[in-house]
């Protein structure tokens, strides 16, 4: 099953004039614009190779990493380590602080087919070419993907919570998230990390597109390289992993935004009223919690007007996709079926890569674009339940593209890895 490896992680120079908070940095797929361009500001900033900015962005996050290693801000830490990680968070409406605990190493990135790593949702190919190119380039991990193991025992958290009373890092970061951060050289407790991972299959929370890219990379040197072993440094990828038997793992729903309705309201409203049945709502507000625990209930949000649509339970026969009924079942499902295809005539294979549809966590961002014009049409969801994950898992089969929003977002700036043979373990 999984293989994991320590790994002699690369991380910032403790002398540099600059706290770890001006140092770190959202994902490439969360970061704003508008952060981006503060985060440019600082040119020794983690976005400069996670996101890196100019007309090829690959080739400057390469000159960048190079020139860090050459003049010292970044340094590798001379033993190979499990870095472990924890986020300490509250959601709105509640005072409960919540500690997701975790650890980063190197793991062997699987094929699919494999099953060892199981993916739950699809990919964007415009965003995974950006990832291929910027590994091959750099030869680093600049962030990791989320992954999940399941140990009810929880074995390995005796070790983490001892580890993480030494930090290297105490941060707050741009979510308001506490993020500390460790690490474990002892080589007898390493190995209890890596023998608890032999037996497992690991699901992908979040990273699918750095995963995929990942995937890609290898599958491109192994075609160079026709009589390699399998343990060649291009075979691994960063992964900060999470107990699944946690009640600390949040997962958060993810909205859909379309720019440009392509009807009349009107039109739209009738023809939806063919698979759900449409209630007016008098606040907009309102519709997060109307919603909660209903199936297959969503919020629309369409010139300033509310409603809420539930499908008609005798139409979900009408689902005709090739998939598993675990995945017809769920709620996004439904959407990009029954809203996006059958409604606004978008095709399954068209909303993967559909230029006027965006994918927003806040409720109130979904609102406020849509009453500026900035879009036509919010679509409002629930969130994914972690049971669901499992079971699409465990199918074989994928959930539409951004159905998850695993909370909160792993961090970049506090350790990066490298696949290059002269740096690697």
């Amino acid at each position: 099953m999984a293989a994991i490896l320590p790994l002699k992680g690369f991380r910032y120079n403790p002398k540099l004039p600059f706290s770890i908070d001006a140092l770190t940095s959202p994902l490439f797929d969360v970061v704003s614009v508008k952060q981006r361009q503060a985060l440019y500001r600082n040119s020794y900033n983690s976005i400069h190779l996670s996101v890196p900015p100019g007309p090829d962005p690959a080739d400057s996050a390469r000159r960048t990493a190079e020139h860090w290693k050459r003049a010292g801000i970044l340094l590798q830490d001379p033993l190979p380590g499990i870095y472990v990680y924890y986020q300490y968070f509250t959601l709105p409406g509640s005072s409960h602080e919540f500690c997701r605990k975790g650890f980063m190493c190197h793991i062997k990135a699987y094929p699919w087919e494999e099953q060892v790593i199981l993916r739950h949702e699809n990919t964007i190919p415009a965003a995974v070419n950006d990832r291929i190119e910027l590994l091959a380039e750099t030869k680093m991990h600049t962030s990791a993907t989320h992954g999940l193991f399941t140990d009810a025992s929880f074995s390995l958290e005796q070790y983490m919570d001892e580890s993480i009373t030494s930090p290297l890092y105490e941060s707050e970061d741009y979510q308001g998230v506490r993020d500390v951060f460790s690490v474990i050289h002892d080589a007898e407790v390493i190995q209890k990390f890596v023998d608890l991972l032999k037996g497992q299959q690991v699901i992908l929370a979040d990273g699918h597109h750095r995963y995929e890219g990942s995937l890609q990379y290898r599958q491109k040197m192994l075609s160079q390289y026709p009589a390699a072993t399998g343990e060649e440094p291009f075979n691994y990828h960063l992964m900060y992993l999470t107990n699944a038997a946690s009640d600390d793992l949040r997962i958060l729903p993810t909205h859909r935004l379309l720019e440009t309705l392509p009807m009349v309201p009107e039109v739209f409203l009738e023809r939806l009223s063919e698979y759900f049945t449409v209630t007016p709502m008098d606040e907009a507000y309102e519709l997060n919690e109307i919603l909660v625990g209903k199936k297959w209930a969503f919020g629309i949000y369409l010139r300033g007007e509310a409603y809420k649509a539930r499908l008609k339970p005798e139409v979900h026969a009408q689902l005709t996709w090739d998939l598993p009924q675990e995945v017809k079942d769920l709620d996004l499902t439904v959407m990009h079926y029954f809203m996006l295809e059958r409604v606004l005539g978008i095709s399954q294979e068209a909303q993967r890569q559909y230029a006027g549809l965006s994918y927003v966590r806040s409720f109130a961002e979904c609102l406020a674009k849509v009453d500026a014009g900035k879009a036509q049409l919010a679509l409002l969801t629930n969130e994914v339940k972690m049971e669901e994950v499992q079971r699409v898992c465990h199918s074989g089969a994928v959930m539409p593209q951004k159905s998850t929003f695993f909370y909160p977002k792993v961090i970049c700036g506090f350790l990066f890895s490298s696949i290059d043979e002269n740096e690697f373990n």
